[in-house]
C-alpha cells in the first residue's frame, strides 16, 4: 500500500506483556482487529529477543499483508528490515529520524512518538509521516511516561499543525478506549486540523472481543459525542442586539416555568448565596461537590456549574466525574476558572478540567480567560480583576473570539463591560453596579445564574447566557437604587429581592426593566 493511502482512523499498538495480552493470542486478537477496521498495526515489544521479535513480526505481516494494512516496528529498524514490513514507529529516546530515514528510504512509513509542540515541529519538519502524540490519559502500557498532556496538549500541537500547514498526519495515543474516544476526537480538533485517528492497546489487546472493540472505537471516532449536538449556530451567532434582547422574555420565562436543575460544584462560601441566587430567578440549587453523585443528577434536565474557587487534588478529581457525566448525558456545564493564572496549582487545574470533558461556557474575568488561551495570550494582562477598557477592548474582543473558535466554547469575559462570543461576533452588555465587585461570590452566582438559562433553553445557548447576565446586572443596578441599601452590606437582600422581582415583572409581561439593556457589537 501507497503510504499515502494509508487508513490511520484505528491503529492499533501490540502489547505482549502479560498484564495485557493475558493468555490471548497475538495473531488471532490482530487478525480480529484488523477484521473490526484496524487500519495500521504496530507490533510493539520490548522485552522479547531479536530472534523472536523477526519471527512474530513476519507472522504479523502475513496477517496485516491479508488485509492490505501496513505493519510498523516499534523502535527497532533492523527488526524492520529482517521482517520487510513498511515501517517504524520511533521514541524521542530512540534512533534519530534522519537516520532511520536513510536507513529505510522515501517510501516507508516512519511515525515519531511526540508530547510537545518543539518535539512536534522537528519531527513534521524531518519528514515524519505521521506523529503520534502523547500521552493522552494515565496508562499502565507504557513506562517512563514523560508526561500525562491530556486533549489540551493534544489541541496545542494541532494548532501548531494547522498553523504551519504540515502536512503530517496524527494520531494521539494514551488511554483511549470506547468510553472517550468520541469526546477526545471532537474536542481536540481546531480550525483547519482535527486528528486523523487514534492508537489503541488494551481497549483492543484486552478486549474479550477485540473486533467488536475496534468496530466500536472507529465507530465512536467518526461519531460527534452527545454534548455537540447543541452547539451555537452561525446564525445564532450573527444576530442584531434588538434580536437577542426579543429573546430574554421568551427564556426567563422558560426559567420559571420549567425550574430546571442547577448543579453547583463550588466553596462553601459561596454556596448559600448561589442557592438563593438560583432560587430567584426560578431555578432549582443542589450544592453537591461529591462526583459520584453527578451520574444521577444529570439525568434530571439541568446544567452543571464547576467553580474552581477552592483547588484540591481531591476537588479535581470530582470536578471531572462531574464534568464527564454531564458531557455523557449532553447536558451543559458552565465553568469559572477562579484565578486561573495566579498561580502554577490553578493552571494545571484548569488543563486538567479542560482536558477531562467540555464546557459550554467558559466564563471568567479578562485575567482569567486570557490563562485559559492555549498557548498563552499575547494580550497585555492588568491584574486579576481588571476587565475591558477603552483602549484594549477590540484586542480583548479579538482573543475571546479566537479562543471561542479554538475551544467550541461561549466565552464571558466580566467587567465593567462584560464581553461574550461564541467565535464570529463579540457582544457587550454595559449594565451592572461597582457593589457587584464589592461581595464575595458575585461572580460565581452569574455563573449559576448561567447555568439556569442554558439549562432551560439548550437550543439556543448564546441567547440564553446574554439573557442571564442582563437579568443579572440590571436586578444589580434596580438593587442598588433602593431607598433601602446603602452600601455593599444592605445590597445582598436587595439583589436577591430583584431577581426574583425581575422573573416575576417578566412572567407578568412587564418588561420596563428590560429597558435598561445596553447590549452592543463589539466585533
Amino acid at each position: 500500500m501507497a503510504k499515502q493511502n494509508v487508513d490511520y482512523t484505528l491503529y492499533l499498538v501490540t502489547d505482549s506483556t502479560p498484564a495485557i495480552l493475558g493468555g490471548g493470542d497475538i495473531y488471532k486478537i490482530v487478525g480480529d482487529a484488523l477484521n473490526g477496521g484496524v487500519g495500521v498495526v504496530q507490533y510493539r515489544d520490548k522485552i522479547s529477543d531479536t530472534g523472536v521479535l523477526v519471527s512474530t513480526g513476519r507472522k504479523l505481516h502475513e496477517i496485516t499483508k491479508k488485509h492490505n494494512v501496513p505493519l510498523l516496528i516499534n523502535d527497532r529498524i533492523d527488526v524492520a528490515l529482517a521482517v520487510g514490513c513498511e515501517g517504524v514507529h520511533i521514541g524521542q529516546d530512540d534512533i534519530d529520524l534522519p537516520t532511520a530515514r536513510k536507513i529505510l528510504g522515501e517510501d516507508a512509513i516512519i511515525g515519531v512518538t511526540v508530547s510537545n509542540v518543539a518535539e512536534a515541529e522537528a519531527a513534521a519538519k524531518g519528514g515524519a509521516d505521521y506523529l503520534g502524540i502523547g500521552t493522552v490519559f494515565a496508562t499502565p502500557t507504557k513506562e517512563n511516561t514523560k508526561s500525562i498532556i491530556g486533549v489540551e496538549g493534544v489541541k496545542e500541537i494541532l494548532l501548531k499543525v494547522a498553523a504551519e500547514k504540515w502536512p503530517v498526519k496524527t494520531v494521539c495515543i494514551g488511554g483511549i478506549n470506547q468510553s472517550n474516544v468520541s469526546r477526545v476526537a471532537w474536542q481536540s480538533a481546531v480550525p483547519g486540523k482535527s486528528l486523523d485517528g487514534v492508537a489503541v492497546v488494551s481497549a483492543i489487546m484486552s478486549a474479550q472481543a477485540p473486533e467488536a472493540a475496534a468496530r466500536q472505537i472507529s465507530q465512536g471516532f467518526k461519531t460527534p459525542p452527545p454534548f455537540a449536538k447543541a452547539l451555537v449556530t452561525t446564525g445564532q451567532q450573527t444576530r442584531s442586539p434588538q434580536e437577542l434582547l426579543s429573546l430574554v422574555p421568551y427564556i426567563l420565562k422558560a426559567v420559571d416555568g420549567k425550574k430546571p436543575l442547577s448543579h453547583n460544584m463550588t466553596n462553601l462560601v459561596v454556596q448559600n448565596f448561589a442557592a438563593n441566587v438560583a432560587l430567584s430567578i426560578g431555578a432549582s440549587p443542589i450544592m453537591a461537590n461529591y462526583g459520584e453523585e453527578a451520574k444521577d443528577l444529570a439525568k434530571l434536565g439541568g446544567a452543571l456549574v464547576i467553580n474552581m474557587g477552592t483547588v484540591t487534588p481531591d476537588g479535581l478529581v470530582n470536578y471531572v466525574k462531574a464534568l464527564q457525566a454531564y458531557n455523557d448525558a449532553g447536558q451543559p456545564v458552565v465553568f469559572d476558572p477562579v484565578g486561573a493564572g495566579a498561580t502554577a496549582v490553578r493552571r494545571s487545574a484548569v488543563k486538567t478540567i479542560l482536558s477531562g470533558g467540555y464546557v459550554d461556557v467558559l466564563k471568567g474575568n479578562q485575567s482569567e480567560i486570557l490563562s485559559c488561551v492555549p498557548g498563552g495570550s499575547n494580550v497585555q494582562q492588568r491584574g486579576v480583576d481588571s476587565g475591558p477598557s477603552g483602549q484594549n477592548v477590540q484586542e480583548l474582543a479579538s482573543a475571546i473570539k479566537e479562543l471561542a473558535k479554538v475551544r467550541r466554547h461561549i466565552v464571558v469575559m466580566t467587567g465593567k463591560t462584560d464581553l461574550i462570543t461564541a467565535g464570529e461576533t463579540v457582544f457587550a452588555v454595559d449594565n451592572g453596579h461597582e457593589y457587584l465587585g464589592m461581595i464575595t461570590g458575585t461572580g460565581c452566582c452569574l455563573g449559576t445564574t448561567i447555568s439556569a438559562m442554558i439549562a432551560a433553553h439548550p437550543n439556543d445557548k448564546l441567547g440564553a447566557v446574554i439573557s442571564g447576565i442582563l437579568q443579572y446586572s440590571i436586578a444589580a443596578e434596580l438593587a442598588a437604587e433602593r431607598d433601602d441599601v446603602k452600601g455593599p452590606g444592605t445590597f445582598v437582600p436587595a439583589f436577591i429581592d430583584e431577581l426574583y422581582n425581575v422573573r416575576k415583572a417578566t412572567v407578568k409581561g412587564d418588561l420596563e426593566w428590560l429597558k435598561r439593556a445596553k447590549v452592543s457589537l463589539v466585533a
